[in-house]
């Protein structure tokens, strides 16, 4: 049994049991992430201190300024999975196509893929606010042993193994679920270790918080608009309160502890959404529905979506179930 102030490694190892295609390797796979987390996390604290902050001076395949922390991110999280040749393939929100890892060697076992947003929200770092990693895990559809293909990633989300994300905040937490709950791991930077601080996390079913970025208000599709001025409204348990971070993985969190709901809709600057499916949308969504959370594109689940492109984005209305349900009617209304 589970219990709080277990470590990491302890509860990967007793509860290992319980994840359907258990053979250690997924295992393995949770703890490569856990250690690029503690190396991230130390540089991400050095932020003030050394030279790592502000723009590295490229884009990357999303159009968006890369930040230092960006780059060291992802060559941590993308250089421990490769040396520790536990995964066949690698998918990076900042890499333009995904990478094949030991796609000349025939003895090759490794069954799983990684989807990653290496540091979501960076934009923050230079003003000391939450950043995080999201993380996604896949079993690969093709033959084991030879080269991953662009169809092993575009996989709906409900193919998910497991999914998780990393908070670098006033704490640093590792968030993660294989399908049976959501638990939450406090790191102890004294030791190193992150032990089990948040066991079977929920969504409150219903919420008083809403985050979504206003500024954008007007080039927001009127089922939001109108769904806005429903939250802003006095009745009831309402007005709602307005929290937006700007980090994807710091307002999730927030929402899930308190309730709440997190909107990224699609705009007329952005007609199909901004967040990416594949890396942000599919595996926050896996662990919404795993903490009694609902997340939908405000008229489909989220993981019921069929993948096209590696780099797909979507519109993104995620948080405690009746509130989602509540946004979607509006949606629903505003398109008859």
């Amino acid at each position: 049994m589970s219990r709080k102030n277990q470590t990491l490694g302890e509860f990967i190892i007793e509860n290992q049991t319980s994840f359907k295609y258990t053979s250690g390797e997924l295992s393995r796979l949770i703890n490569s992430i856990r250690l690029a987390a503690k190396v991230v996390n130390h540089e991400v604290n050095k932020a003030g201190l050394v030279d790592i902050l502000g723009a590295f001076g490229d884009t990357n395949i999303q159009g968006e300024d890369q930040q230092k922390l960006d780059v060291y991110a992802n060559e941590k999280f993308i250089q421990t999975l490769t040396n520790r040749n536990i995964v066949c393939g690698i998918a990076s929100e900042e890499e333009d196509h995904f990478i094949t890892i030991n796609s000349q060697d025939e003895n090759n076992q490794n069954k799983y893929i990684v989807l990653i947003d290496p540091l979501d929200g960076s934009s923050n770092i230079d003003v000391n606010v939450s950043v995080g990693t999201i993380f996604s895990v896949y079993r690969r559809v093709t033959p084991l042993g030879t080269p991953v293909i662009l169809e092993d990633f575009l996989q709906k989300g409900n193919q998910q193994v497991a999914a998780g994300y990393i908070i670098y905040g006033t704490s640093t937490m590792l968030v993660y679920t294989t399908g049976v709950g959501v638990n939450g791991f406090t790191l102890n930077p004294a030791i190193g270790a992150f032990y089990l601080s948040h066991p079977n996390m929920k969504f409150p079913e219903d919420g008083n918080i809403y985050s979504v970025n206003e500024g954008n208000y007007v080039h927001f599709p009127q089922g939001v608009k109108d769904y806005i001025k429903y939250c802003q409204m006095e009745e009831g348990n309402r007005p709602y309160t307005s929290r937006y971070i700007g980090s994807l993985v710091s307002d999730f969190h927030r929402n899930m502890i308190k309730g709440g709901i997190y909107i990224y809709p699609n705009t007329s600057k952005n007609p199909t959404g901004k967040l990416r499916l594949l890396y942000e949308c599919n595996p926050m969504a896996f662990i919404a529905e795993q903490a009694n959370g609902k997340a939908s594109d405000g008229f489909t689940r989220i993981l019921d979506i069929q993948p096209t492109e590696l780099h797909q984005r979507v519109p993104f209305f995620c948080g405690s179930e009746n509130m989602v349900g509540e946004a979607e009617e509006f949606m629903q209304k505003a398109t008859i």
